[in-house]
């Protein structure tokens, strides 16, 4: 058996990768809503603009899948966790010295290779130090500290925009700081922990077998039909500027997901704990009927948002905790990067079923994600006989 961390220490370690999370969270997602003017700027066209974003999200889901094997076959998460969160924070103040757009896309696409790199060893790491605590609090917390990040780092960026006379490169120069403050904090974390977190686990653990549980990979069937039934916000946002909601008013909508995202991904991870995966097909049920409500118009839009946030929170946060709790500890990492891959594909799929759907009726569009998302839910409820946490 494992030598296992205190409740105490694993609280901590949550917190401060959940701290690492909201700084870094600060960093790229503040950079990623001035990305496309800045490129703009430097001389790229719309067309090379949409294939450089593409191509950055490919790499950011698809290299999981190779990072969290090799991650489970060298047993040497930190060093994952490190190099990752190093390449991803740095490439971004390093977009202020691109003087081509070329060169600013390849760092684009290079943060989101760090990310892709550190994603599932971290996830391996808090998974460790949740089952003290419960994965789905532990995960909760995470993200709800996560999601700070992301919602305060582009108003931080809006409001310096708004005194700098529109200086992108200052901007992004500026950002260096929560980038190195969040390497700080992981460096606090790593000193702290690396003994009984990473060592036992490399040296305790057995070598992954050679195939995932067969009902994970059941699990994930599940979490394709979810992921493609989500509508995406920016299709929801057009439908409703085209129905009267002005500029202003759709990044206070997104405010508003952000901050259910936040708070259901506690109360969900707390829930959870208690009742598994039953609480991950009610998020599902929340969260499909998010684009009805969207598309319904008036209130039930405000409400649809909501609910869409708290999907979000759900698959952020209660299905990395369902990946603690179905796979055992010396596959996780091939797990968590099948989990981000196998979700990036079919939301990516799914996105462009609902944008045709979308084109034809808006509420087509509607009842298509809702449907998509039902059988994902169906699927998960099968899975109560075999839910298990190994050991």
């Amino acid at each position: 058996m494992i030598t296992r961390v205190t409740s105490q220490g694993a609280a901590r370690i949550v917190v401060l990768f959940g701290v690492v999370s909201l700084l870094a969270d600060f960093t790229y997602e503040s950079a990623r809503g001035i990305i496309g003017p800045y490129l703009g700027m430097l001389g790229a066209s719309a067309v090379a603009i949409s294939i450089v974003s593409g191509a950055g999200e490919l790499v950011g889901y698809g290299i999981r899948l190779l990072s969290g094997r090799l991650a489970d076959a060298t047993r040497n998460y930190w060093l994952f966790v490190w190099v990752g969160y190093t390449v991803n924070l740095l490439a971004v103040p390093l977009l202020a010295l691109a003087g081509h757009w070329e060169l600013a896309a390849a760092l684009v696409i290079v943060e989101r290779l760090g990310k892709a790199v550190r994603t599932p060893a971290r996830d391996v790491l808090l998974a460790h130090a949740t089952a003290q605590i419960g994965h789905g609090k532990g995960f909760g917390i995470h993200e709800a500290l996560d999601q700070i990040g992301a919602v305060v780092g582009p108003l931080v960026v809006a409001a310096m925009l708004n005194t700098t006379a529109g200086s992108y490169r200052s901007t992004l120069a500026f950002l260096l700081v929560p980038a190195l403050a969040a390497l700080g904090v992981l460096g606090v974390l790593f000193v702290g922990n690396r003994g009984q977190e990473a060592t036992s686990y490399r040296q305790q653990y057995a070598l992954p077998t050679s195939s995932i549980p067969s009902h994970y990979r059941y699990f994930l069937f599940g979490v394709g039909f979810a992921a493609a039934g989500f509508a995406d916000f920016p299709l929801l946002a057009y439908h409703l500027h085209k129905q009267g909601v002005s500029d202003a008013g759709i990044p206070l909508l997104y405010a508003l997901a952000m901050g259910a995202d936040a708070v259901a991904a506690l109360v969900l991870g707390r829930l959870f704990d208690r009742w598994g995966i039953r609480i991950l097909a009610l998020s599902g049920v929340i969260s499909a009927i998010s684009a009805i409500l969207v598309v319904a118009g008036g209130i039930s839009a405000w409400m649809g948002i909501v609910a869409w946030g708290m999907g979000m929170g759900a698959h952020e946060s209660i299905l990395r905790a369902s990946v603690a709790f179905l796979v055992p500890p010396q596959q996780q990492g091939t797990a968590f990067g099948l989990l981000s891959a196998w979700y990036g594909i079919s939301w990516f799929v799914g996105s462009a079923v609902l944008g045709m759907l979308y084109q034809i009726d808006p509420f087509a569009m509607a009842y298509g994600a809702a449907l998509l998302q039902g059988i994902g839910v169906t699927l998960w409820l099968k899975l109560r006989p075999i839910e298990q946490k190994s050991e």
